[in-house]
């Protein structure tokens, strides 16, 4: 398991603007009291001496209040109104009036920005798309904050390629982006595989707007230099920015810190150590756990050792963090024993735990082999785990799958079920592996389509030996479906599969479907397989189809043989009502160099009654000159 240290965390600067009214008036100090004989008239009931927004703000009926007394406010009140049920948490009111602002037309970029600032945990990438999508105000779309935020919301979802081809989008329209705007797409490459690259792009494309990074973007660029592995492109944008006389705080220091980790240059982070500490700068916890990454990268487990003491000594070491990054290195080298060391040390000290500490230990005896001692510690897990993720649930699961627990991995998956925990890629690869063990291959099967149905891609090689499994088992319609699922993932497949699956496909007798495959990956089919194909199809395939083959065949290079055109004769023959396919067969054959031998001519004749003994002389007569007359060409 790959531990991931939180090497920094960019404060985002907020583009939404705020609104806001209110009004307080100071008693005098000189008020006078009227004489108690003087009689006040009967007061109004306090809900009808409340203002439009104060009635608004408190409504028990947002609804039927909004109805009442909306029409009374100006769109700066109704902002400020959106902004006080946002400070308040209450969701459905903002929802609410939103809604009634926008049928009452009654709405400006404040108002969208107030909205998605305070929703942005409660929408997904397409209601947010439909949102933006939907404002008809051209002013308004293509308002910086509100742009910002919509791109912002999408990368909270996860939607990158969705969220730049928007922001191209927005631009065509008349965004004119901002530092913010460029800040928040550029901390939304850290998680992308392609991230470093698409940064470059957008750094380019700043500058040629003759805008200057700042502290925020210079954070944010070190960061993906940092989760993509490029330490000198860290360390060179890091001593940019010093040089234009910028100061680095924390933030920065840990991200090339981190950097530096990928390579576990531990000389460079003792030095950078030293840069941060002579700015007065102290090294907080995620400092110091990113530089026991780099150590433990180096293979420095000594001093790792006591780092982890110091972040003891410090109150750091609260939670595993510190220790799962030092087991883990130790695991990974081998040293099982050493890591089982520290995590008994660590349960000992009751160091608080979100069972990551448990995943590695499990993961390590799996990966060495000691599948009892994974099992037992699993199961432990089970008894006293309070807190449970996709990973410790990966982990629990290879335990039991390498164990041969069966009753277990069905219990864990139960688990899963009911604490509503997604399985993630491992989860789907760890199963489909071990259903594969256990010869359970339609089991397997399923598992790969409810995979693809969630949106991963499976692993052709796993894949490839399921189909070939699938196909001894004759579950031949099965193999099909899964060589599908691999044929239309965004991966290109090996070619050999193609061949492979149109060999189960006739064996299955799907001779429908393996035209389909011949068809489609003719070129990657050998001249036996090719063969065998076409005989099977002239004797059994679909009768409709037989002369779309023959075109496949001879579109492939494959020379038709005598016997074939026999068999496709006869087959015709044997169902009059196919007349009008026969003939076409017959006219078809002259321009491709090819004619019926006599024995299919005999045949033909024989059965002329069938077809009209004019017409089939016709078209045998022709036949016949048209071929004389291209072979004397």
């Amino acid at each position: 398991m790959e531990i991931t240290t939180v090497a920094f965390g960019i404060p985002f600067r907020h583009s939404t603007i705020y609104a806001s009214s209110s009004s307080t008036t100071e008693p005098s100090s000189q008020t006078q009291f009227p004489p108690k004989s003087i009689k006040f008239a009967k007061s109004k009931p306090f809900s009808a001496r409340k203002s439009p927004k104060l009635q608004i703000q408190h409504a028990s009926d947002l609804p039927s209040t909004l109805t009442r007394v909306g029409e009374m406010l100006t769109v700066k009140e109704l902002n400020a109104t959106l902004n006080h049920f946002g400070n308040s948490n209450k969701f459905n009111n903002i929802s609410q009036l939103f809604l009634w602002m926008q049928e009452n037309k009654k709405i400006d970029a404040y108002s969208y920005s107030h909205y998605i600032k305070f929703m942005a945990n409660k929408l997904d990438a397409s209601a947010i798309l439909k949102l933006y999508n939907n404002i008809e105000d051209a002013s308004a779309k293509d308002n910086v904050y509100i742009c910002n935020s919509v791109l912002r919301c999408l990368l909270r979802n996860g939607k990158f390629d969705t969220t730049i081809k928007l922001f191209r989008q927005m631009k065509e329209d008349g965004l004119v982006p901002d530092l913010v705007t460029y800040s928040t797409l550029i901390a939304g490459c850290v998680k992308v595989k392609d991230g470093y690259p698409k940064t470059l792009e957008l750094i380019q494309e700043l500058q040629h707007n003759n805008l200057r990074m700042d502290d925020v973007i210079y954070g944010a660029v070190l960061a993906v230099c940092a989760s993509n592995g490029k330490w000198e492109e860290a360390e060179c944008y890091f001593n940019q920015m010093k040089s234009e006389g910028r100061t680095p705080n924390v933030y920065h220091y840990s991200s090339l810190l981190n950097a530096y980790s990928a390579c576990g240059d531990f000389q460079k982070a003792d030095l950078l150590i030293q840069d941060m500490k002579s700015e007065g700068l102290v090294p907080n916890k995620v400092i110091l756990t990113t530089l026991l990454k780099v150590y433990v990268r180096g293979g420095l487990f000594e001093k790792s050792r006591e780092l982890v003491a110091e972040l003891e000594s410090s109150g750091y070491a609260e939670d595993e963090m510190p220790y799962c990054v030092l087991m883990d290195g130790l695991a990974k080298t081998g040293q099982i024993h050493e890591a089982k060391v520290i995590f008994d040390e660590m349960m000992k000290k009751q160091v608080r735990s979100d069972g990551y500490a448990h995943s590695i230990m499990i993961s390590a005896f799996c990966r060495a082999k000691l599948f009892q001692e994974a099992k037992q510690l699993a199961k432990d897990f089970q008894t006293t785990g309070k807190k449970y993720d996709v990973v410790i649930m990966n982990s629990m699961l290879c335990a039991f799958c390498r164990a041969g627990e069966m009753e277990s991995v069905m219990e864990t998956l139960r688990k899963m079920d009911e604490l509503a925990i997604s399985p993630d890629y491992n989860t789907f690869n760890i199963l489909i592996k071990y259903f594969c063990s256990k010869n359970m291959y339609l089991l397997a099967f399923r598992t790969v389509e409810d995979m693809h149905s969630k949106g991963y891609q499976p692993m052709e090689e796993l894949c490839t030996s399921l189909i070939f499994h699938l196909g001894q088992t004759k579950a031949y319609p099965e193999a099909f479906s899964l060589y599908n699922i691999l044929k239309y993932s965004k991966r290109s497949i090996c070619k050999a599969l193609h061949e492979k699956i149109l060999h189960i496909l006739l064996a299955g007798k799907l001779l429908k479907d393996a035209y389909v495959v011949f068809k489609d990956n003719a070129t990657f089919i050998s001249g036996p397989t090719t063969k065998k194909f076409a005989r099977a199809f002239m004797k059994s395939g679909n009768i409709n189809l037989i002369n779309d083959v023959m075109k496949a065949l001879h579109n492939c290079g494959y020379k038709i043989d005598p016997d074939l055109f026999e068999m496709a004769v006869s087959r015709y023959l044997g169902q009059p009502e196919k007349k009008d396919l026969l003939l076409h067969l017959l006219q078809w054959m002259p321009g491709q160099g090819y004619v019926v031998d006599p024995s299919t001519r005999n045949l033909i004749l024989k059965n002329s009654h069938l077809f009209g003994r004019q017409l089939i002389a016709e078209v045998l007569s022709k036949q016949r000159v048209k071929l004389k007359a291209q072979k004397s060409q």
